[in-house]
Formats: structure tokens, sequence, C-alpha cells
């Protein structure tokens, strides 16, 4: 099956997506720049292999992912200090919940109904990623790092130099980030964004 390669006009739109996303897992410029280049020379010498099961620019983030990972994994870094990512407050939640830790009942999660069906919406993607950018950036970065990316714990604390425990915190403050803003702007509103 051949697909149409994409225009000149979606492909710089796509390279600043690449960009953005490469930066915040690379905090490197010159290396994200690097592994962009590298993807989307990719890209176009195995377009061949783009089957068109999924979005092309899906694709071609997914080979990203791969040039990502590949980076981290070849750095050689010295020896850093730990260091603790705390952006999320420790009592950022706390209103959610009862002096005894269960849920107050008017925060309890709601029911999400079918969320298999609203994975398989374009729509939905667009909340989550809204929702992720409004995550401050380290706490993105673990994140994606733990979840997009694949690494496991011990890799994430040896990338960014933090502790388990803290690194387990921090994704647990960006799940709960991320529930609350799916809850608000995507399930509340049935399926659609509501604001």
């Amino acid at each position: 099956m051949s697909v149409p390669a994409p225009a000149a006009a979606d492909l710089v739109g796509l390279r600043r997506d690449l960009l953005r996303f490469a930066v915040l897992q690379l905090r490197d410029e010159a290396a994200a720049e690097d592994a962009v280049q590298e993807t989307l020379l990719a890209a176009c010498r195995d377009g061949a292999g783009f089957a068109g099961r999924a979005q092309w620019s899906t694709w071609v983030f997914g080979i990203l992912r791969h040039k990502i990972v590949d980076a981290i994994r070849q750095r050689v870094r010295q020896p850093q200090p730990l260091a603790e990512i705390d952006e999320i407050p420790e009592d950022a939640f706390d209103d959610l919940f009862r002096s005894d830790g269960h849920w107050r009942a008017e925060e309890r999660p709601a029911a999400w109904g079918d969320p298999e069906a609203a994975l398989s919406r374009a729509e939905f993607w667009e909340v989550f990623r809204l929702c992720l950018t409004r995550l401050p950036e380290n706490t993105a970065r673990v994140f994606m790092m733990r979840e997009y990316l694949g690494f496991d714990t011990r890799e994430i604390c040896g990338e960014l130099s933090i502790t388990a425990a803290n690194c387990w915190v921090v994704l647990h403050r960006a799940r709960m980030s991320l529930r609350l803003c799916l809850q608000e702007r995507w399930f509340a509103g049935e399926g659609g964004m509501s604001c």
C-alpha cells in the first residue's frame, strides 16, 4: 500500500513538536536537534516502511522515541550528587482526602464510562497532550521517561540523579495531576473537552 508523503508544511509543524519533545527528554538542544534530524532522515529514507496503520506523525514519533532512548542509554555521565525533583507541592492534593486518608465524597474519581473507547479518539489525545503540557517540566520528563520511553526506575534515577523514592513520588503526583486534568477537561464533559 502506498501512503502519500506529508506536505512540507506538515513536516515543519511536526519538526517543531519533535524538537520540543526531544529537548524535554534530552535536556540538551544540540543533542535534541541531532535526534530530530536523524529521525526525519530515517523517516524519509524508510518511508516505504510506513504501512499506514497509524498516523504518519505517530510513526515518526516512534522513530524519535527510539533515538532518544538510544541517546540516553549511550550517555557517558559523571556521577552526580542525588537531587530531588519537587515541583508539585506535597500538599497539592490534600483537599481531595479526609484526615483518615480516604477520598472526600465530592472528590472521588468519577466513573469514566468506557476508557478504552476514549483512547481510540483523537480528541482524547489532544486533551491528554494539553494536560501533559500543564505538568511542571521535570515532572513531565519523569512521567514520559517511565510511561512513553519505557525506562525503569533505576534508569530514570541514574539519568536524572534522583532517588528511587523521589522518582515514585514524582510519578504519583504526575498521575494524580493528569487524572484531575482529564477528569475536568475530558470525562466531565462526557467525551468532549470541557473548559
